[in-house]
């Protein structure tokens, strides 16, 4: 224990690794660890595409496209913040990276929600996750481009 408080007092890149494991980790409980078994995973493969569903003729608001931006914002923004180094200060590398990783992490997911039948695999969800990817490169260069003038 007091190596591991060493090493996180005495290490920047320990930091940031640390706080991406944490979102990483919230983000893998709101997506598989927190699910109930589903008997047909592939049953709504399309997903919702917009904020309005109809169920049973009725429409209901629903905000899963929304949240699956907001989800993925924070991660590739830290997963951009950890590994700098390695992406410059280029934006358009910086959304390209951003968007890859959180279209990898995104199917991933779905694929583990698949093989292990706990949620529905929707495409809907691998698209509004890489949007979200690319808005957190776009938060990030944003911050970092604020704090250079600064």
């Amino acid at each position: 224990m007091a190596t591991w408080y060493k090493e996180f007092k005495g290490s920047v890149f320990f930091r940031k690794l640390f706080l991406l494991a944490f979102v990483t980790g919230l983000i893998l409980f709101k997506t598989l660890l927190n699910r109930n078994l589903w008997m047909n995973p592939l049953s709504d493969i399309m997903g919702g595409w917009g904020i309005w569903e109809t169920v049973n003729g009725e429409q209901k608001l629903t905000t899963e496209c929304i949240e699956n931006v907001i989800m993925m914002m924070p991660f590739s923004t830290v997963v951009m913040w950890t590994f700098q180094e390695k992406t410059g200060n280029n934006w358009k590398k910086i959304l390209w990276q951003s968007g890859k990783i959180a279209f990898i992490f995104s199917v991933s997911i779905e694929m583990l929600q698949l093989l292990l039948r706990l949620g529905t695999f929707q495409l809907s969800d691998i698209f509004y996750n890489t949007v979200g990817g690319v808005f957190g490169g776009l938060m990030y260069c944003a911050v970092m481009k604020t704090r250079k003038h600064l």
